[in-house]
């Protein structure tokens, strides 16, 4: 694969992104991916409020999740079906202000798919909306897949062998969070100024739309829903 990301001006909120990504990215071929910060795409619908206080900004975090629990460094939320913190809402490179992400990042991630494959002519096109998040017992964050479109974010290897011969019973590779998390180093969390990221040669199958429901993976399921319930993140106490 080859990744490179894009050093542009600063983004002004509710500027044009189609028109603002075509002056930066020159050329997306057939088959490439590009991925975009998920501060372009709040600043881009409109979604900031003024910071004024510590205490608003809990208040916007407890309204903005369907599920939050405080913690010694940062609100545990769940939103748009993701483990993520304080909501997703952020104060990093805003400006004194505090961007909300969208209720339905995966209708956002169709929009602009349809909207690059026609400002670019080409059918097969992925777009990933990435996020920070921080995995469990890890320090540091990396990007995940907040929404994406345009692609399968998850490739099934049941029933396939390994190099034993041995067939693979449970696992799901999650190519949408790898190519995330490959595309964030490039695009750097700080003051690079680096919020798109363009792959190519990433290997996924392109189909037509979203779908959401491949990579959310079932709660009955899950590795770890006996720590969200132990949490109160889930069965029963929606926030605290």
């Amino acid at each position: 694969m080859k990744l490179t990301a894009y050093r542009t001006a600063v983004f002004k909120e509710n500027d044009d992104l189609p028109a603002f990504i075509g002056k930066y990215v020159a050329r997306l071929n057939e088959g490439d991916i590009l991925v975009v910060s998920s501060k372009l795409i709040c600043l881009w619908l409109g979604l900031s409020v003024p910071y004024k206080s510590k205490k608003q900004k809990e208040a916007l975090i407890r309204q903005e999740s369907d599920a939050a629990l405080k913690t010694k460094l940062a609100w545990l939320t769940v939103k748009n079906g993701m483990i993520m913190t304080n909501a997703g809402i952020d104060e990093s490179n805003a400006d004194g202000k505090l961007l909300l992400l969208p209720t339905d990042l995966y209708a956002c991630a169709a929009h602009l798919h349809k909207a690059l494959r026609a400002h670019y002519h080409i059918k097969k096109l992925g777009v990933i909306i990435t996020d920070s998040m921080i995995l469990p017992l890890r320090a540091g964050v990396i990007g995940a897949a907040a929404a994406y479109a345009g692609f399968k974010g998850v490739r099934d290897e049941r029933g396939k062998k390994d190099i034993f011969g041995k067939k693979l019973e449970v696992t799901f590779v999650n190519l949408a969070d790898a190519l995330a998390a490959a595309a964030a180093v490039n695009m750097g969390e700080r003051n690079e100024q680096k919020p798109l990221c363009r792959i190519e040669g990433a290997p996924v199958r392109f189909v037509v739309g979203v779908n959401p429901s491949e990579i959310r993976y079932p709660l009955e399921h899950d590795l770890y829903a006996p720590l969200f319930a132990a949490a109160g993140l889930i069965g029963g106490k929606k926030k605290k």
